[in-house]
């Protein structure tokens, strides 16, 4: 339950932090709603897969590494912004930090 916590969280967020570019500075009334609805919800949702058990190290890694890619795939596919192969590769390292994270917080 906390990982679909927090994969709620997660989507949360993203709507937000893309619906802060669509708000031009918060001088867009809908966006600028949807990204502060977003973040609350985000935060609140976070706060209860970290309740549930999640480490925090675990669970932030997991919350950045996915916002970071599907901010960037949101931002290509949505709103025009470019995703070269240098920007993917460093998606894929911080993804492998964080699998470094999980992989390390398991008992042996």
């Amino acid at each position: 339950m906390a990982y679909v916590l927090l994969a709620l969280a997660i989507a949360s967020e993203v709507v937000a932090t893309v619906s802060l570019k669509l708000s031009e500075g918060f001088t867009r009334l809908v966006p600028s709603i949807v990204v502060v609805v977003g973040y609350l919800v985000a935060f609140g949702l976070l706060s209860q897969a970290l309740a549930r058990g999640l480490g925090v190290s675990v669970a932030y890694g997991i919350w950045a590494a996915a916002g970071v890619a599907l901010v960037a795939m949101a931002g290509a596919a949505f709103l025009g912004e470019s995703l070269t192969w240098v920007q993917v590769g460093g998606i894929a390292l911080v993804i492998g930090g964080v699998l470094a994270l999980e992989l390390g917080a398991r008992p042996a």
